[in-house]
């Protein structure tokens, strides 16, 4: 894993994992999956929209141990499949601008995926509107926090199959209902 030093307005994690990207976009666009690994090891992730499309809804809670609860909703800029996906809190659907009492307009996200070899480059950026913003994100955890989601999307890649007959766990088109 490597991460690079917050240039400007953005906090970023780069990382190469064990799975094709194909199987990586699945992660982050198929509700089931992404409830799965998005967020804290000991916090549960609620997906209650998630459209990767410009102009579809983004809406992920974040349940804590101690009753804690994180509701973030955003809109979806860019949705290249496989290649790229980019989000902002900077606006409610149908292109409305944010007007959530308690949210303040913080960031956008750009997640890049792209070929390594037989693995896929994961690059996760979040580009702030102020350096303050950035500062603030850095403090409360981004480092840390992305890199324990991103070992949980580790692991779970390490569990799906991409293909039938490969020998790993239940394959893709097999999983269903609610996360484990």
């Amino acid at each position: 894993m490597t991460t690079g030093e917050a240039e400007g307005f953005e906090l970023r994690l780069e990382r190469l994992l064990e799975a094709p990207r194909a199987t990586v976009w699945r992660c982050w666009t198929e509700p089931v999956l992404l409830a799965q690994w998005f967020g804290p090891r000991s916090w549960r992730t609620e997906v209650k929209a998630l459209e990767p499309r410009p102009g579809g809804a983004s809406h992920i809670v974040m349940h804590g141990p101690n009753g804690e609860r994180s509701d973030g909703e955003a809109v979806f800029l860019e949705a290249l499949p496989e290649r790229r996906l980019v989000f902002t809190n900077a606006f409610a659907p149908g292109w409305i601008p944010s007007s959530r009492p308690a949210v303040v307009p913080f960031m956008t996200t750009v997640v890049d995926m792209s070929d390594a070899g037989d693995r896929t480059r994961h690059v996760v950026r979040a580009l702030h509107w102020t350096a303050e913003a950035r500062e603030r994100h850095a403090e409360m955890g981004f480092q840390d926090g992305w890199a324990e989601a991103t070992d949980r999307l580790a692991d779970l890649l390490g569990t799906l199959r991409t293909g039938p007959g490969d020998g790993r766990g239940p394959h893709l088109n097999d999983i269903e209902g609610d996360p484990p």
